[in-house]
């Protein structure tokens, strides 16, 4: 075993092979409970919208559109340069990965800050769910306008743990960059940002699901 090798291979594995292997199926398993939890939020959008329609449908229309499609848009970019980082770690080409998870990070705050203008948005028109909402620019009064409180209790929900996850592995991202300029990975190994790739993948997916879930369905 090379000595570049034994620096990345942990002692409870035999090989490269095997470490890659059970830190795959790691990441997957937790994917898969991410996917239950997400889940269970859109299945509770969905029965709600259902039970709510009006009070959904008139929420929704506040929403921004626009600002949600170029969030989109941003995501998907980020999404091809986390797979060109993911291309690059392959082929040794260290300033490369470094690169390319640093555009990622920059795509990333690009969505964050988009998401808080969206936020201070519904800040300045009373839409927080709580004492102080304010239903009258959804033209919802009574039981209407306490059931858009719960659109944007999800709304906030889910965008919220979707842009925890982003700000979490954001961080990742940073720190992956530092150790790719330093060449860390290569043919060799390059797992970490692999794996970091698909945690980063599954995020951009949520959002496809997302974005139509909250701004496109009427």
């Amino acid at each position: 075993m090379s000595e570049a090798h034994a620096t990345v291979l942990q002692h409870h594995f035999e090989d490269l092979r095997q470490q890659k292997e059970s830190s795959t199926l790691g990441m997957w398993v937790f994917i898969a409970q991410e996917v239950l939890f997400f889940g269970g939020l859109f299945v509770t959008y969905t029965v709600y919208r259902a039970q709510y329609y009006r009070a959904f449908a008139a929420s929704s229309h506040h929403l921004n559109v626009t600002l949600g499609a170029a969030n989109t848009a941003v995501l998907i970019c980020s999404s091809l340069t986390m797979a060109l980082a993911v291309h690059a770690a392959a082929l040794g080409h260290r300033k490369q990965v470094a690169a390319w998870l640093v555009m990622t990070v920059l795509l990333g705050s690009a969505f964050l800050g988009v998401k808080v203008v969206e936020y201070k948005d519904k800040w300045d028109h009373h839409l927080i769910p709580g004492p102080s909402f304010d239903a009258e620019i959804l033209h919802l009064k009574g039981d209407e306008a306490k059931q858009a409180q719960i659109y944007f209790s999800l709304y906030f929900a889910m965008t919220g743990l979707h842009a925890l996850h982003m700000i979490i592995g954001m961080p990742i991202l940073l720190t992956l960059s530092v150790k790719a300029w330093k060449g860390r990975y290569g043919p060799a190994w390059s797992t970490p940002v692999e794996l970091t790739g698909l945690y980063w993948h599954f995020v951009d997916i949520v959002w496809i699901f997302l974005f139509p879930f909250l701004y496109l369905i009427q």
